[in-house]
């Protein structure tokens, strides 16, 4: 599972829009648009304390959370 998916589904399932969870983590707003749209694959990538952040609020286990990032984050730059 991508990192999008995860936090689009979490999101779905606490009734929050990427405003009100900017407000919860103190993240931008434009920031979670993106790892939304594009998870770690993006021009925009969160950092492992952003990360934290997000599975705190969103109440997601947190190393499930880390490795869906690392992982995508290892096969992007393994890419270039």
């Amino acid at each position: 599972m991508h990192l999008a998916e995860l936090l689009a589904d979490a999101m779905r399932r606490h009734h929050l829009s990427a405003e009100a969870l900017a407000y919860a983590t103190r993240i931008r707003t434009p920031r979670i648009r993106a790892f939304i749209e594009d998870g770690t694959e993006g021009p925009v990538r969160p950092t492992p304390e952003e990360v934290t952040e997000l599975a705190t609020a969103l109440a997601l286990p947190l190393h499930e959370v880390l490795q869906v990032s690392q992982e995508r984050c290892a096969v992007t730059a393994a890419g270039r």
